[in-house]
């Protein structure tokens, strides 16, 4: 056989071998977390007119309904704490959310002495599978923008109308015992919102949302266990 010819050979060896290998990774790369987008995807991202570094820096984290609160945290926390918000469409499963606070956390450089968080109601197309699988790193982005920070945790509210596949205020119910279970063993103190608003069925605005009212009365309760775990902060 020519010289050439067996070059050739081995070539188309080297190539098929080549190629074997992608489809022993393929299974790898399709099972990693993909972005399942809404049609409309945002981000609020608020933080104090005038931080006051004598005080301790909070961080709302959230989604609509947290943003809706947030004005009354600030107020029940004026002379307490600075208050900060992001809230954001993405949803747990999402492997741009863990990005979308990392980079919240660069840009404000500050330091929160305590985070409370939620993320329930968007992000429908994951499963609740998916969201268990995804709860553990939310919480390890949590301690890595804010080592030091107390952590409390709101479940998701109850919703006036269903849509499918969500939300639903069976998956929602789903994804609150995710979130009790995942919290259940560490230092994360709970801030019940679902409890709260099913006792105000009349204060819904729209589907999904309360009115100035309604979130009057998260904000309050919010601001209340957040005062509640700065004190204990305290030396």
């Amino acid at each position: 056989m020519k010289q050439s010819s067996r070059r050739l050979l081995l070539r188309f060896a080297i190539l098929a071998a080549l190629c074997s290998v992608p489809s022993a990774h393929s299974s790898l790369f399709a099972q990693a977390p993909t972005s399942k987008t809404e049609e409309i995807e945002w981000t609020w991202e608020v933080r104090p007119a005038h931080p006051d570094p004598k005080l301790p820096n909070v961080l709302l984290l959230g989604d609509s309904i947290t943003r809706n609160y947030f004005p009354e945290v600030g107020r029940q926390l004026t002379g307490i704490a600075n208050v900060y918000l992001m809230a954001s469409s993405t949803s747990l499963g999402d492997p741009r959310l863990p990005r979308q606070i990392a980079e919240f956390s660069d840009a404000e450089a500050v330091s929160f002495s305590l985070v409370h968080f939620n993320n329930g109601m968007h992000g429908w197309a994951y499963s609740e599978k998916e969201y268990q699988a995804a709860f553990p790193a939310l919480l390890t982005e949590l301690h890595s923008i804010a080592p030091k920070a107390a952590l409390v945790w709101a479940t998701t509210t109850p919703v006036k109308t269903e849509t499918q596949p969500g939300p639903t205020n069976s998956r929602v119910d789903a994804r609150n015992a995710i979130a009790r279970a995942a919290i259940q063993s560490s230092e994360i103190a709970l801030d019940d919102q679902h409890a709260l608003m099913a006792q105000h069925p009349d204060l819904y605005q729209d589907a999904v949302h309360f009115n100035d009212q309604g979130a009057t009365i998260q904000g309050k309760q919010a601001a209340q266990i957040i005062r509640e775990r700065l004190s204990k902060l305290q030396p």
